[in-house]
């Protein structure tokens, strides 16, 4: 009849005049002659059917509708009443309707027992359109007469609605934030030429279908997006940005969390001070800021200078814990980045939230508060150019743990007094007595152990 035509979507009726009024537009289009109509394949098997069991709007609707009322809003909207089981309604889904009673696919796992697997679904093929006809129902009753009803409380006290993970991710947003770094939300791919300034831009991260010809490549790291977010910032006369995203990069080992930002143009001008150019040391500050806060032990991180190539060779490094960990890398963004893509003075920074390790837990101790006073000692000590600053540190450390309680590094001259290769690395010793005041002698001869200990990595008293 005419609604089954109408559901199919064709009018035999209709189709030839359809096809004969087609054929002349194509031909005073395009001109031609027109071949004689071929008809082939077969109609497809769209029909469908769903039952809904009129207790169920009530139990799972929380509405008692009467089944009349029940079958009067499924009619209005196109659903034929094929059968009327006790308790029920089963009604052939309209055409149009891809939602209702559509074929579902579980994807269950490989050991469920087989019955198992056929029973749940089987129940999944009947709930599925039940549910869907539920709420068409609902809906056109009213959404607002449903009273709203509380879920049950699982337990007196609640559990954390947030996962370790994505407490470090706020953390770090909100360290970042407080330091002046504005958040972004970028693109996870790019146009792989600018990728390839930032990494590997292989073809197994190559997008097949991109929505755009120049967001074919997924990116190798959150600085590359931000990177053209400051170029387009500087574009429009704002060159001074300081941008941070937590996002993907993808790499051949497969998708990493990153903490990434890009420090651009120069800092703010104020009295007694001119503006400076973003340089590593600022890019360090923030990496630093970034593991304190996340409570990495400082006095355990080592900087050694092998960041990747998108940094300058000479002004950027990498931290890390051990040998092997690298936790975080930061350097000026090297020059052919920088004039590919037309930017000032650039510093960038990246902290792999995934390799930093969870902070024990541990009961927080009696505050350690030395009675008497420290004492402060400087040291100057001439190394080849071949010994970190982060060596040398080290050995001051490991000279005397009872009494030295921090090192710092305040001093790093090459020039006149200096033999050439050479450099003089100023360090400054704390020394905290803890049981008594330190003799003179005392202090020299933990003065003694640090000078000997620096020797051993091949530094020399100045």
């Amino acid at each position: 009849d005419a609604r089954q035509r109408f559901e199919r979507g064709i009018d035999p009726a209709l189709l030839p005049a359809a096809i004969e009024a087609a054929t002349a537009m194509i031909i005073d289009l395009c001109g031609g002659e027109a071949s004689a109509p071929v008809s082939a394949g077969a109609e497809p098997a769209w029909q469908r059917q769903a039952t809904l069991r009129y207790d169920r709007l009530r139990t799972l609707g929380g509405q008692a509708i009467a089944p009349a009322d029940a079958d009067s809003a499924l009619t209005g909207l196109g659903f034929v009443v094929a059968a009327h089981p006790p308790g029920a309604v089963t009604v052939d889904v309209p055409s149009w309707r891809n939602d209702v009673a559509a074929p579902i696919v579980l994807d269950q796992a490989p050991s469920l027992d087989p019955a198992r697997a056929t029973v749940a679904a089987e129940g999944a093929c009947f709930a599925e359109p039940e549910a869907d006809l539920v709420e068409e129902v609902l809906r056109l009753h009213g959404l607002d007469r449903i009273a709203p009803v509380s879920l049950p409380r699982a337990a007196p006290v609640p559990g954390p609605s947030l996962s370790p993970a994505q407490v470090r991710a706020a953390v770090v947003r909100r360290t970042l934030a407080a330091a002046g770094l504005m958040e972004c939300v970028t693109f996870s791919f790019l146009d792989h030429r600018v990728a390839a300034l930032f990494g590997d831009a292989s073809e197994d991260r190559r997008l097949l279908n991109p929505i755009a010809s120049d967001l074919d490549q997924l990116r190798p790291t959150p600085i590359a997006t931000l990177a053209l977010a400051a170029q387009r910032n500087a574009a429009r006369g704002l060159p001074d940005a300081a941008l941070f995203e937590v996002g993907p990069a993808f790499v051949a080992d497969g998708q990493h969390r990153v903490a990434a930002g890009l420090l651009a143009g120069s800092s703010p001008r104020s009295p007694g001070q001119t503006a400076q150019a973003m340089d590593a040391a600022d890019a360090k500050a923030q990496v630093m800021a970034v593991l304190a806060a996340l409570g990495m032990p400082m006095d355990s991180l080592a900087i050694t200078a092998d960041a990747p190539g998108h940094y300058h060779p000479g002004r950027s490094g990498q931290v890390r814990q051990g040998p092997k960990l690298v936790l975080a890398q930061f350097g000026a963004l090297h020059p052919r980045v920088r004039q590919t893509l037309d930017l000032g003075p650039a510093a960038a920074f990246e902290v792999f939230l995934d390799r930093v390790p969870e902070p024990k837990r541990r009961r927080r101790a009696v505050p350690d508060l030395p009675v008497l006073q420290p004492v402060r000692r400087d040291f100057a000590f001439v190394v080849g150019s071949g010994v970190s600053a982060e060596a040398v540190l080290r050995a001051v450390r490991g000279a005397e743990r009872a009494l030295i309680a921090g090192v710092s590094l305040f001093d790093v001259y090459e020039g006149p007094g200096v033999a050439a290769g050479s450099r003089s690395l100023g360090v400054e010793v704390l020394i905290q007595p803890r049981e008594a005041t330190l003799t003179e002698g005392e202090l020299e001869a933990v003065a003694a152990r640090v000078v000997a200990a620096v020797a051993k990595v091949g530094g020399a008293l100045r």
